[in-house]
């Protein structure tokens, strides 16, 4: 007798994972590709391949397939399933009519969503009154890919029958060197950064160094920011530690293997001794605030790697401009900083093709609202003193605002990164 099936797909930037699941959670079949394996441009492409390859193993295992899952990183008209056009990582998606394509190829009914919904929330009904909750990763047990992936099956695996173990083999630079210890999980919500999320570390975890060939080399240096802050959030010796690994962007797998190393190895230190984010850990938001209302405010055209470097070097100069910093302090603050700007390059030179204009009307709404400060006053991590990171707090007032406006200011100026602050005195206010 035939079972019943369904295929689910998620789709990150370097890897796509799929699987063949039946509604009691058995995984039929599983597999996975590299987004774009026949090159730039290729993802739809890839996709029906995966796709077509589940239909075959299912059949090949007696189940009868009733529908196909994809979860996609960005926005989708879901009742059209159509794509939107701030697919983060995947920009040829956007527009693509994968509901059409994908139905009229296969022949089955398709579900299209945000990656967030379909593979933590996700339900729909194929035929009459047969409901089928699909959670591919978590069902595979198994997380493929980079921070999304992460952030979702950390978040699945955690609240399915009150946890699971788990699998995670990173893909990404920056989820080998930072997000893949650890176990927390962050999702956006209501257009802000990282408002859903838990801890629950995966059971293993599995870096395979030959994905980085598969990166942009936006995607490398955004994992190199988050490498040099973890290690400058150890203190300088540990930055210096790191520069001597060579971290440059391309790397040997040599080359990248001790960067990670290093950077896993030092964040190790501030787990152990921190683990649920109540001290010594909340260094690591470094550079994060004023990066993540970045992210935010250009409606994620700017990575969360780029976001952190950026908001590194908004940190640094908010730091210099408070008067606090010895003459030691601003050497090893510009040491940082110059290291940030030679990774990002400028001009034609720079790893980001395309730089949205930032808004710092929009940017300062989106930072009025991160989850790390207080009522009546912000948190921030920046650099005092000797140039060693500190939390402080800061009162909301009309003086702040300029000073932290001024900031980012001075930092997209040095790059040079577009910005506008036309309505700099109303931020104030």
């Amino acid at each position: 007798m035939s079972r019943r099936g369904f295929i689910g797909v998620d789709i990150g930037g370097s890897v796509m994972a799929a699987g063949v699941v039946t509604p009691e959670g058995e995984v039929v079949a599983q597999g996975q590709d590299p987004t774009h394996k026949r090159g730039p441009g290729t993802a739809v492409a890839t996709l029906l391949d995966l796709v077509q390859r589940m239909h075959l193993a299912a059949r090949a295992f007696g189940v009868t397939v009733e529908g196909i899952g994809i979860g996609v990183p960005g926005t989708v008209d879901a009742e059209r399933g159509v794509i939107g056009r701030d697919v983060h990582y995947v920009p040829d998606l956007a527009g693509a009519p994968l509901v059409a394509t994908i139905a009229a190829q296969i022949g089955l009914p398709v579900y299209v969503d945000n990656d967030v919904n379909v593979l933590a929330l996700g339900e729909w009904t194929f035929g009459a009154g047969q409901g089928a909750r699909f959670l591919v990763v978590l069902a595979i047990g198994t997380g493929v890919g980079g921070g999304i992936i992460q952030d979702v099956t950390t978040f699945a695996a955690s609240i399915y029958m009150r946890g699971i173990p788990w699998t995670y083999l990173p893909t990404t630079l920056l989820s080998m060197v930072d997000s893949c210890i650890g176990g927390k999980s962050s999702i956006n919500a209501a257009g802000y950064k990282n408002l859903v999320g838990n801890f629950f570390p995966p059971s293993n975890v599995l870096v395979d160094v030959s994905f980085i060939a598969t990166l942009d080399a936006e995607m490398i240096v955004g994992g190199l920011y988050e490498a040099a802050k973890i290690c400058y959030a150890s203190g300088y010796p540990g930055f210096l530690a790191y520069l001597a690994e060579q971290p440059s962007c391309p790397m040997t797998p040599e080359q990248a293997q001790r960067v990670i190393l290093q950077s896993l190895r030092t964040k190790k230190w501030f787990i152990e001794v921190d683990e649920f984010d109540q001290k010594e850990r909340l260094l690591l938001n470094f550079g994060h605030t004023f990066g993540h209302a970045m992210e935010a405010g250009t409606d994620f055209g700017i990575s969360h790697g780029i976001g952190v470097g950026l908001g590194m070097l908004v940190a640094n100069e908010y730091a210099k401009r408070q008067g606090n910093l010895t003459s030691d302090g601003l050497a090893r603050v510009e040491h940082l900083g110059s290291h940030v700007r030679a990774l990002l390059g400028a001009g034609a030179s720079c790893v980001q093709a395309s730089l949205p204009a930032i808004d710092l009307g929009l940017v300062m709404d989106k930072f009025d609202h991160d989850k790390k400060h207080r009522p009546g006053f912000y948190r921030i991590i920046v650099p005092g003193g000797d140039g060693s990171l500190e939390l402080i707090s800061v009162p909301k007032s009309d003086k702040v605002r300029r000073d932290f406006i001024s900031a980012f200011e001075a930092a997209l100026g040095q790059i040079p990164w577009p910005f506008s602050a036309s309505e700099r005195a109303a931020l104030a206010s």
